[in-house]
């Protein structure tokens, strides 16, 4: 069944449907040579250009894939790097018809649960503050704040970009010059937990995201490697981002009367 353009293209992740929006009425899009109008319906194996470049799409939600990363250190969250620093993306399964999205970044030196998922919706979604997703992140400072610097960082600091705070702080231990805290916040501005505690005067000498959502980063994930998100992790950032989850290759379907999984009856 056809859907409108906008939103199979939002899906495929090339921008929101108000920007898609944007494109067709300037007329940069085209579907099989001809301008895109708003309201058409495309099955998204038609030949989609913008500005004459070729667009992949696909219309099957149950079709997104989605996986966990562990960012090392050393890897920039970002498609091309005129350094030439190694990508994040560099590490990734191949796709054909589509491409990874990553939800969120985390800064060169930051190592951590990286998310990545070929709907353009549910990555915006995670994103955007209104849904207000936890990420926890294992911080190890040089020195060793007294309880009324870290009440600041709870109550809320004043940055460049406007207030700040973190929702819960918790001491993880350490000895000597270093100690690891574990902090949680909702926002995902550039270098926050680092600008939070610079703020109070101490410098962040480790950063680790270890969770973002319902999705934690699994002990036995080594530094730059994936794994698939489980059918159960794919209805969690559904709901964490207060989306209908798509249908899954894996779950029981009815089909004659009899139940079937994965195209075997039982």
């Amino acid at each position: 069944m056809p859907e409108r353009i906008q939103k199979v293209l939002a899906a495929a992740g090339h921008g929101s449907r108000r920007q898609i929006e944007r494109w067709i009425k300037e007329g940069r899009l085209t579907v099989d040579g001809q301008p895109a109008k708003l309201g058409d319906g495309i099955l998204g194996n038609e030949k989609i250009e913008l500005d004459g470049r070729k667009l992949a799409a696909s219309s099957k939600l149950a079709a997104h894939k989605h996986l966990i990363y562990h960012k090392p250190a050393d890897e920039i969250t970002s498609q091309h790097d005129p350094a030439g620093r190694r990508l994040v993306f560099d590490a990734l399964p191949k796709l054909r018809g589509a491409r990874w999205i990553n939800v969120g970044r985390l800064d060169y030196s930051t190592t951590g649960l990286l998310l990545f998922t070929t709907d353009g919706v549910l990555a915006n979604k995670l994103m955007h503050p209104s849904s207000e997703i936890v990420r926890r992140y294992a911080v190890r400072v040089r020195g060793r704040p007294k309880n009324a610097e870290l009440g600041r960082l709870l109550k809320g600091v004043k940055l460049d970009d406007g207030m700040a705070k973190f929702d819960t702080l918790d001491d993880a231990g350490g000895d000597g010059a270093n100690i690891w805290f574990h902090v949680t916040l909702r926002e995902g501005r550039n270098r926050e937990v680092r600008r939070m505690w610079e703020a109070i005067g101490f410098q962040v000498s480790r950063l680790m995201r270890i969770a973002y959502g319902p999705i934690e980063l699994p002990s036995t994930l080594r530094r730059g490697k994936s794994m698939s998100l489980s059918p159960s992790q794919i209805k969690s950032i559904y709901a964490a981002a207060r989306m209908q989850p798509p249908v899954l290759d894996d779950a029981p379907r009815v089909r004659g009367g009899k139940k079937v999984w994965r195209g075997r009856k039982f």
